[in-house]
């Protein structure tokens, strides 16, 4: 082969590498309604035929009024083909599949999402999703309200200073008159069965592509501007797409095949193309709706400790301004880790600072398992602004000493996937184990294909992982730090699971948090006997 021939079939092959890579193969599905084999046949077939597909996302009701064949899959004995991704119900009656409403693993390879969220898949992909059926009044997990658009736009945007939208959005239920100015749905009254608020969200959110089922047809409407002609900048297209039942007796698809390059890997003229069958946008902008799920997301702050106030108003070393408190982050619903939220069981805080406090962990592994969390709402380390975590990590410290008094040492882990408020767990263990740490969580993520990395000890974990993109990190007492960047679905106990093991704890009945409930008054009697024990090495008491 001539020389110059064969450089250029190199750079031909690692142009088309490098194409390739940035591309998401996926495949989505509309009401399984309990025909799993039938699905899971198909998409076997799929992949082996024009695969590899990277994820199969569900939309629509997954479980059905005959779930028979779901049970082979749950105790393993038959293995689902790709990893599934699948929306809640929209039926109180399926509520019981779900064990955790905040998203779980229903079996292996299928995870439940949750009721609403943003999920980073590989590439930098943008996923946001809604689950449930619209309702004014959310008497149950299986619906959504207003309140649930205000909190989702947040969720997207927080994370992206720069937001230009998402890259897929998923809803069981359609966009209200999604048809407007599009080929009309003969079988579909948009108007009476699609949501207004996916119709806002669809709008503020503004997605390159937008799955939904439920209304057991097959339907792909022309893409849509995202912005007003020569009044705005132009925007990329969004791509609407339902999907019929699985097993239909119409014969009508099911499921769809689709590859997308994530946003962030597109330069703005290559993103904002427009189709030549593109039309206007088929919604406007609903004020009346986004006030009311504003007035519902409006979280008032407010913790009823003299002391708190006291030291609040307090300046510290390198406070700017006078004495009065920076208003903390709110949340833009309800959240169980805001210290002004109603929801707090304040009865297990132990401590609080001026951007943190410490709590004991609800269903702790053992009676000092305490949890760190920002006052103001922040879901992670990486987001959350440099005043917090300065003032973790003097929390940190301050834990350390504490521990190191009772010849124990401290491990600390962080899980950024399917939460929504940062929370740093802290755990003490004998420091005749401390060495057993790190081989300990690398052992266990080996045995879950899990590839926890060594970063160096004196990296800042907000250069390393992007705003958004779902992590789990943790620090051994030797100063170790380990880190999983989450791609695909994620043991949500895997904390727990590594502190319980054999080689540290050895409580392998207290993975699940649910199996460690103590009542009300058993809480506040370890809380009061942890304050006592912390107060001489807690920092805002010096």
């Amino acid at each position: 082969m001539n020389w110059d021939h064969g450089i250029l079939f190199i750079e031909c092959l690692l142009f088309f590498w490098i194409i390739c890579c940035d591309y998401y193969f996926s495949l989505v599905c509309g009401d399984v309604g309990g025909n799993f084999k039938q699905l899971f046949t198909r998409v076997a077939s799929v992949q082996k035929k024009a695969g590899p597909f990277e994820s199969l996302f569900c939309v629509g009701e997954f479980f059905g009024d005959d779930n028979s064949e779901w049970e082979p899959y749950a105790s393993g004995e038959k293995k689902v083909p790709i990893s599934t991704y699948v929306l809640g119900p929209t039926k109180a009656s399926h509520l019981r599949y779900y064990e955790d409403k905040d998203g779980c693993d229903l079996c292996e390879n299928v995870t439940y999402l949750g009721r609403k969220g943003l999920y980073a898949a590989g590439s930098g992909l943008q996923i946001a999703y809604l689950s449930g059926r619209e309702c004014e009044d959310t008497a149950d997990d299986a619906q959504f309200s207003p309140n649930d658009l205000e909190a989702l736009k947040v969720i997207c945007k927080m994370s992206d200073s720069k937001y230009k939208g998402v890259d897929i959005l998923l809803t069981s239920q359609w966009p209200q008159g999604v048809d407007k100015y599009g080929t009309s749905v003969e079988e579909v009254r948009t108007l009476e069965v699609g949501s207004s608020v996916i119709a806002q969200m669809a709008l503020d959110l503004r997605p390159r592509y937008h799955f939904s089922g439920l209304e057991g047809v097959f339907y792909e409407r022309q893409p849509y501007r995202n912005h007003q002609i020569l009044g705005e900048k132009p925007r990329h297209v969004t791509r609407f797409v339902a999907l019929a039942n699985v097993g239909n007796p119409q014969k009508r698809k099911f499921l769809y095949a689709f590859n997308i390059v994530p946003m962030k890997h597109l330069d703005e003229k290559e993103l904002c193309k427009q189709p030549p069958d593109v039309t206007e946008c088929p919604f406007k902008y609903n004020a009346s709706l986004c006030e009311a799920g504003q007035d519902e997301t409006s979280a008032q702050f407010f913790y009823d400790s003299k002391a708190l106030q006291k030291k609040q108003n307090k300046r510290r070393p390198g406070d700017q301004g006078g004495g009065q408190a920076k208003k903390h982050a709110q949340p833009p619903g309800p959240c169980w880790f805001c210290l002004g939220s109603p929801e707090v069981e304040k009865h297990l805080v132990v401590s609080v600072g001026i951007q943190c406090y410490v709590a004991l962990a609800k269903g702790g592994l053992i009676p000092e398992h305490v949890l760190i969390a920002p006052i103001g709402h922040h879901q992670s380390t990486v987001t959350a602004p440099d005043d917090v975590i300065e003032e973790i990590e003097q929390y940190k410290l301050s834990l350390k000493k504490c521990f190191k008094s009772r010849n124990q040492d401290v491990v600390f882990f962080e899980r950024n996937y399917k939460t929504a408020h940062l929370q740093v767990q802290a755990v003490p263990i004998p420091t005749t184990q401390k060495d057993e740490v790190k081989e300990t969580f690398v052992g266990l993520a080996l045995c879950q294909n899990i590839e926890l990395a060594e970063i160096p000890k004196h990296s800042v974990l907000k250069q390393i992982v992007p705003a958004g993109a779902p992590y789990f990190y943790a620090e051994t007492p030797n100063g170790e730090r380990l880190l999983y960047r989450i791609t695909k679905g994620f043991p949500l106990q895997f904390g727990r699971e590594a502190m319980a093991d054999q080689t540290l704890l050895n409580m392998p009945d207290k993975v699940d948090w649910r199996n460690c409930k103590s009542s009300k008054p058993e809480e506040t009697d370890m809380a009061n006997n942890f304050r006592k024990m912390f107060e001489k090495f807690d920092f805002n008491l010096q």
